[in-house]
């Protein structure tokens, strides 16, 4: 039996083999990753490893691109009692998941039944971290996996299971191994920047609101809700209008559009004078320290070795146009400490305008627009007063992005 603490990662995607697995594994765990892909699991299994390559930064004296050994993995099907037998294992430590919201439904069941299993078999503490991009989202799948548990399970459950809310932030973009020269079609390519936040006090361990088996990389909160916020409200605010105004110019990449001054000015605006100013007031950031931080997000945004694709960032629009997701989230914080929203206001506009029939959400919101008119769905999506300054700067904006519009 293995001596490695073990942690089993829900998602054998590119985040979880890109952006999970590496910190794991330099922290000393044996990673099981879990997938519903047969063809992806026999992969994991036959290889053992792969490679994570760093798209930025020189990883070596002589410029070559830095890049990072993850081995001791292995796959089991997440529709199997293979997995409800890793989760009974004696050395796991720690489950993670990066699955997208959805899928945490999918998966509660699956988790409550290994928890009952670990139960009978006498197994101890564990944590659970849903790495998804969504505020709150440890305890969603919390809330899902105790609805599969009662009486003793239950019982079991809240004094050996700890749920834990984190913010992630990565950039992890499709990646061709063949064009990397890459040994396995495992590899992945990521941004060499990243970023793991969890609420410390929801953890259970020997110590408490800390890993049993820290994880280098990996940084404890007790002010989860304020690094949420600027994760959100900076970097994926930034991201979208990036995207969005880069699809009507015409442009593919993120780099290649914020290369353009104009979309790189709205950008900066929408960061600094408003999001920024707002979670300054809102959190107590300290000015200088978070123009810092709005300028590592551009920094990013401008790596062309990433090639982060537009379509792939705007993807979704209706949700990231939700009240309090990154584009209406920020503009709505701003209206309370009265700060105007100009630059939100056409990021905003800029997601309105996005026209992609392969999008289902785009194809939706083309016909609700069409059907009920701009004013009056901009007040039934975003909840501004009609005739209110937002509501007002972003019919406008509309107008203006028009003339972006790609032929």
């Amino acid at each position: 039996m293995s001596v490695k603490p073990r942690a089993i990662h829900f998602g054998a995607g590119n985040i979880g083999r890109g952006f999970i697995a590496p910190l794991l594994r330099k922290s000393g765990y044996h990673i099981v990753f879990t997938d519903v892909d047969k063809g992806l699991i026999d992969t994991i299994n036959e290889e053992r490893a792969y490679d994570v390559h760093i798209l930025d930064g020189d990883g070596s004296m002589d410029g070559e691109k830095e890049v990072l050994e993850v081995d001791h993995v292995k796959g089991v099907l997440s529709t199997t009692n293979d997995l409800i037998r890793e989760i009974e294992h004696p050395k796991l430590k720690l489950i993670t998941t990066a699955v997208g919201l959805p899928v945490l439904d999918k998966i509660a069941p699956t988790l409550a039944k290994g928890i009952k299993a670990r139960r009978a078999a006498g197994g101890g503490i564990i944590n659970i971290i849903a790495c998804e991009n969504a505020i709150g989202a440890t305890a969603q799948l919390e809330e899902k996996v105790r609805a599969h548990l009662e009486g003793g399970d239950a019982a079991w459950a809240e004094q050996h299971v700890g749920f834990a809310n984190c913010s992630v932030d990565r950039i992890v973009p499709p990646f061709s191994p063949e064009e990397h020269d890459a040994d396995s079609k495992l590899d992945v390519g990521v941004e060499e920047f990243f970023e793991w936040i969890v609420e410390g006090p929801s953890l259970k361990g020997a110590k408490p609101g800390a890993l049993d088996v820290p994880i280098d990389g990996l940084a404890l909160t007790d002010n989860l809700a304020a690094y949420n916020e600027r994760k959100l409200f900076t970097l994926n605010t930034g991201h979208a209008i990036t995207a969005y105004l880069g699809y009507l110019r015409g442009f593919h990449t993120v780099d290649q559009s914020i290369a353009d001054a104009e979309i790189a000015d709205i950008v900066r605006g929408a960061l600094q004078a408003e999001s920024g100013a707002a979670l300054c007031r809102k959190h107590k950031f300290k000015d200088t320290e978070h123009e810092a931080y709005i300028e590592k997000i551009i920094t990013r945004f401008q790596n062309a070795a990433v090639k982060d694709d537009v379509v792939r960032v705007g993807r979704q629009p209706l949700r990231k146009l939700g009240r309090g997701d990154r584009l209406v989230g920020p503009a709505r914080m701003c209206v309370e400490y009265d700060i105007p929203v100009r630059h939100l206001a056409t990021g905003i506009a800029a997601a309105l305008s996005y026209e992609n029939e392969e999008d289902d959400q785009s194809a939706e919101m083309r016909k609700a627009i069409t059907e009920k008119g701009l004013d009056k769905y901009v007040v039934e999506l975003t909840g501004f007063e009609e005739g209110s300054d937002v509501h007002k700067g972003i019919l406008k904006s509309y107008k203006e992005l028009e003339g972006w519009k790609k032929a």
